[in-house]
């Protein structure tokens, strides 16, 4: 079976997975997105020992598939992650790095890789507050809310490589990916804008009852094509250090979690900010 083959087969099993996760939401929703963080902070960490470092890794992925579910629990008003609860955590950390690792081996680098791969797969989590946004009426709303970031981002990555193909002359950053050129990068954002104008006009508008501006289509497709190359060139970075092809095997065709959602982890934050501040909920 070729990698190609592979991808689609996967992708048509896949697709329709995360967005039925995504509409039947709560526990299950908050539970798939702490597999995936959880997943994704190993991979890190495989990368991290690959490039000759020491993580913290039981208690990095314990914490990492935690944090959707802490977030769960903060909705249902169960339990609420304080700024003193995480403090005490961050030091919990630390200290344990005086008897796990020891001066001779590297303490300080494997703190902060620890960190590291307990906050960027947990990135994740952002779909949870999405799918529950203010404006959002209903589980078909919120699950037409939280694809709306991951389909401008694929849009933007089918644009890159598209323009990039065919009018890609000049390197972007050959050190870190020297597949990526700026005719690609320009036509990322192209197709970024005109994705979310799409998105919103014939899904987000008529299904979830919401919408966008012209002005914020336009800021808000620049910005998720900017943010989601970028979360693509700091996953290849990070990979080139360990000296790995792929974070890990896990997805046939498509290397591991932290492969597939490397633009989407830098997208949902900077979406979620973006979206309280320029979403506009539309008549009926």
């Amino acid at each position: 079976m070729s990698e190609l083959t592979r991808r689609v087969l996967f992708a048509l099993v896949g697709a329709p997975l995360t967005v039925a996760l995504i509409y039947i939401g709560g526990w299950v929703f908050a539970a798939a997105l702490g597999g995936v963080s959880a997943i994704g902070a190993w991979e890190l960490f495989r990368m991290a020992r690959a490039g000759g470092s020491e993580p913290l890794e039981i208690p990095g992925i314990a914490l990492a598939a935690a944090i959707p579910l802490a977030v769960h629990a903060s909705y249902l008003g169960v339990f609420h992650v304080s700024v003193t609860v995480t403090v005490l955590v961050f030091l919990a950390l630390l200290t344990s790095v005086i008897w796990a690792r020891g001066v001779d081996r590297k303490p300080l680098v494997a703190f902060g890789v620890t960190i590291a791969g307990i906050v960027y797969p947990a990135l994740v989590t952002y779909m949870y507050p999405l799918r529950y946004h203010d404006y959002v009426v209903g589980a078909l709303a919120g699950t037409i809310l939280v694809m709306f970031p991951v389909a401008v981002t694929w849009a933007t990555d089918t644009g890159a490589y598209t323009f990039g193909r065919l009018l890609g002359r000049h390197k972007l950053i050959p050190a870190v990916s020297p597949s990526k050129t700026v005719e690609g990068a320009f036509g990322g954002l192209i197709v970024a804008v005109l994705g979310t104008w799409v998105y919103a006009q014939f899904l987000l508008k008529p299904f979830a009852q919401l919408g966008l501006s012209p002005t914020g289509i336009i800021l808000f497709g620049l910005a998720i094509g900017v943010v989601g190359q970028l979360g693509d060139l700091a996953e290849s970075l990070l990979k080139r250090d360990a000296g790995v092809k792929d974070s890990s095997k896990l997805l046939p065709g498509h290397g591991g979690i932290l492969d597939r959602f490397d633009s989407v982890l830098f997208v949902l934050p900077v979406a979620f900010l973006m979206l309280s501040a320029l979403l506009l909920p539309v008549p009926g």
